[in-house]
């Protein structure tokens, strides 16, 4: 397993191609981990993480995007999220889903399921977030994601996502690939990368075998002159807090905070992305609804 997950972004010299390659594999098996994934549902969550950690890296600055997955099979949904300094998020509907193997590869299509829609959400930073939507195209997220980009956001692209899963569950190797033309187009290199990609080995098997990032890029790159503009860190990170659970609380107003304290004694709140738990005992709650009520006076 590698020493840490990153990601490098290039572009070449001529300026009509942009790149990225990434590693993700103690994210995706951290993911794993937290949410008690069997392979399928590791498999469909570690490519929607890769796949976010990808889309982060076009993102400016303080700026968020989420992705989600929902079609008709047993996996029900995918959500994960991703922020621009290489954190990322997210979870499945239902972790326990492990499929026979189709064509000898983890059925992540067919966990997902054929009819549904892929669902793209980017916070900018304005007043409202953009989103965007496409029906599932294979469901096998890698086509699915280079799709959205071709048909949503008019920028031809394709995508690459391994994700491999050892005979014991735990995550082996994982990481992923964006490459998109910029205009003015060059068909030729374009028709060149086409070709090289075709012929790409797995990119688990990779990765497994001790590939990076900088490998991947070079293997497709091979030739064509390019500048690397960055190396960044990425890391399984939710951007929940102790905090924002307890502004959740106040926000459900000092009657029902009270009937709480005096039904349940106590609150609790697990994140969905990451599993955290948050716990209240009755002398914080009582301490917050005081809080609430000297604020109330103060505004009255």
């Amino acid at each position: 397993m590698p020493v840490s997950d990153y990601l490098v972004r290039i572009i070449t010299k001529a300026g009509t191609i942009r790149a990225l390659a990434c590693v993700t594999t103690r994210l995706v098996d951290e993911a794993r981990c937290r949410h008690g994934t069997r392979p399928t549902a590791s498999a469909a969550l570690g490519r929607a993480l890769t796949g976010a950690a990808l889309f982060g890296a076009l993102l400016k600055t303080g700026q968020r995007a989420a992705l989600r997955f929902e079609g008709n099979g047993p996996l029900q949904k995918i959500i994960v999220e991703a922020e621009s300094n290489g954190a990322v998020s997210g979870y499945v509907g239902v972790p326990e889903v492990d499929l026979p193997d189709r064509d000898g590869k983890l059925d992540v299509a067919g966990a997902i399921g054929r009819a549904g829609f892929l669902t793209v959400t980017r916070d900018l930073g304005l007043k409202e977030p953009y989103k965007g939507m496409v029906q599932l195209l294979s469901s096998e997220i890698a086509e699915d994601l280079a799709y959205y980009l071709t048909s949503s956001e008019q920028i031809p692209s394709a995508v690459g996502l391994g994700v491999l899963v050892a005979a014991d569950g735990a995550v082996a190797a994982a990481g992923g690939f964006l490459i998109q033309a910029l205009p003015p187009q060059d068909g030729e290199t374009i028709d060149l990368l086409m070709e090289r990609i075709s012929r790409l080995p797995q990119l688990s098997e990779l990765i497994a075998g001790g590939a990076t990032p900088e490998d991947i890029l070079e293997r497709l790159f091979a030739g064509i002159p390019y500048d690397t503009l960055e190396k960044r860190a990425l890391a399984f990170r939710c951007s929940c807090s102790r905090e924002k659970v307890e502004r959740a609380l106040i926000a459900l107003g000092t009657a029902e905070l009270k009937r709480h304290i005096e039904e349940q004694g106590e609150a609790a709140a697990t994140c969905e992305f990451c599993r955290e738990d948050y716990r209240f005992g009755r002398e914080e709650l009582e301490a917050l609804l005081q809080g609430m009520e000297k604020g109330n006076e103060g505004e009255g």
